[in-house]
């Protein structure tokens, strides 16, 4: 019962933050009235840390909250969605490579890869129903940008993380 406690406390700090880092640095994306923020690399770091299912509940919710909060009505099912896949990819890689140290920087790289790939072609199919497949395919390189700056930040972030006590129990 205390690990169960402890893993729904963390599911909640995961999800708490992955809504944090995508409102709180926001850089505007011209044209597309969007923005890059840190917010993937929780996503990321969420699959890992918590499992593909409490992973993708804390990077699709937390994530979706933010689109919610910053009045980004449109987006919040698909945003829910998409993350909440990059986060279950994360975690399935991580707990298939993740018995060894290079397996698992391996995994944060792999899991980091999907995400990215997720955020630009889902937001690219969702955003074409509404925008055209040009005004969707405008939005593209910015999700790229996007993705790969979570990645980075998560493969920074990942040590620091495994190194708290406990959080890996």
């Amino acid at each position: 019962m205390k690990k169960d406690l402890k893993h729904y406390v963390l599911t909640a700090m995961f999800m708490a933050l992955a809504c944090v880092a995508t409102m709180s640095i926001r850089i505007p994306t011209p044209g597309t009235n969007g923005y890059i923020h840190p917010g993937d690399a929780i996503v990321i770091l969420s699959g890992i840390f918590l499992g593909p299912v409490f992973g993708f509940l804390a990077g699709g919710i937390g994530s979706a909250l933010a689109d919610l909060f910053a009045g980004y009505m449109l987006y919040v099912p698909i945003t829910f969605l998409i993350k909440g896949m990059g986060a279950l990819m994360a975690g399935y890689i991580f707990q298939k490579l993740g018995s060894t140290t290079k397996g698992q920087h391996l995994s944060v790289i792999l899991g980091g890869i999907c995400n990215t790939i997720l955020v630009v072609f889902g937001y690219f199919l969702y955003e074409s129903m509404f925008y055209g497949m040009a005004g969707a395919a405008a939005s593209m390189p910015a999700n790229m940008v996007q993705g790969i700056g979570g990645l980075v930040i998560a493969i920074v972030l990942y040590p620091a993380l495994h190194a708290i006590p406990h959080i890996t129990d």
